[in-house]
């Protein structure tokens, strides 16, 4: 899992890679912590990449990100890109391996969002 810092890192990653996933990460909140190991553990079954956010560090991008895709910004927060669209996202406690598991074969073999 990498760590995505700024715009810069962001638009790399877009254009490296068709789907991936992106978890916003804060660094302070309890519920935040139980995502990220839950990204973790997904981390062990997929073969996708994975990225992560902390919050506190990258703002601004956090914020574009919400407003480019026109998704509201939560922390904790799972994004599954695909074709450089948001095709699936999760916050709180519905952050779960499972979840992710689900999003990832549902989008698997698609090869335009939301089809």
């Amino acid at each position: 899992m990498e760590i995505l810092e700024d715009n810069r890192d962001f638009q790399e990653v877009l254009q490296k890679q068709d789907r991936f996933f992106l978890l916003k990460h804060s660094l302070t909140c309890p519920i935040s912590a139980e995502a990220k190991q839950q990204f973790e553990a997904f981390s062990e079954t997929t073969e996708l990449p994975l990225y992560i956010l902390h919050v506190q560090e990258a703002r601004p991008l956090s914020n574009e990100i919400a407003d480019t895709y026109g998704i509201k910004h939560e922390s904790p927060q799972a994004l599954y890109f695909n074709q450089n669209q948001v095709v699936w996202d999760a916050s709180h406690w519905d952050v779960t391996r499972e979840a992710l598991t689900e999003a990832e074969t549902k989008y698997a073999n698609k090869k335009e969002p939301n089809s």
